[in-house]
This record gives C-alpha cells, structure tokens and sequence, in this order.
C-alpha cells in the first residue's frame, strides 16, 4: 500500500499559479503510475493529469494542456503538479492517486488515494 498526502493548494487570482506536491511512502517501488485528479462540487471526478514511473510519459486532460505540468521527484517518492495560467474552472479539490499498473493506470482504477487539497481561483 502506498500512503500520499498532498499539499500546495490555495486561492489564487485567474491568471495565477500553484504548484501542488503530494509525497509518498510505503511499497512505493510498486508504483508504475501517478496521476493528479480533481473534483468539483456537482461534478465527477476527472483524471488532470498522469504519469508513469518508468518512462516518465505523461498524459494532461485538454483542459489543462499547456497550462498544467506533471513531473516526479527524481527518487520516484514523489509528484508535483505545476499549474500555470490558473481559470475560475480549475477551482475543485484536488487529488494525488498511484496505480501499480499500466492497465489500472489506464483504465483509470487507482488503488491509492492522497486526502486532497483545495484550489480555488478567482476572477
């Protein structure tokens, strides 16, 4: 099992940006991909953006594309999100997930699941 928690969100101006961070421990070596996620109240739960352990591909929701980087720290212990040119739509609460393997990771079913942080943007 892999424990994440999250931190770095906060209310912003559009136009603004926030980094998130979401640490991991436990059987992190069993980790093949990590993704950002975010809900909005009324809203489903929606993939933001993925990344795989190995090969360090990526994958961003077209909403986020250009705007949103996903990257992993170098020890694989941990996933970041950098979100740049923040828009009142992003607001929702964001969440860090890992799945341990690429066909959980693609069919979205992530076994572990960060407590979430809130990012609001404002106009």
């Amino acid at each position: 099992q892999v424990q994440l928690v999250e931190s770095g969100g906060g209310s912003v101006q559009a136009g603004g940006s926030l980094r998130l961070s979401c640490a991991a421990s436990g059987s992190t070596y069993s980790t093949v991909c990590m993704g950002w996620f975010r809900q909005a109240p009324g809203q489903e739960r929606e993939a933001v953006a993925l990344i795989y352990t190995g090969p360090g591909s990526s994958y961003y929701t077209d909403s986020v594309k250009g705007r949103f980087t996903i990257s992993l720290a170098n020890a694989k212990n941990a996933v970041y999100l950098q979100m740049n040119s923040l828009k009142p739509e992003d607001t929702a609460m964001y969440y860090c997930a890992a799945a341990r393997s690429v066909s959980s990771c693609r069919n979205r079913d992530f076994g572990s699941w960060g407590q979430g942080t809130q990012v609001t943007v404002s106009s």
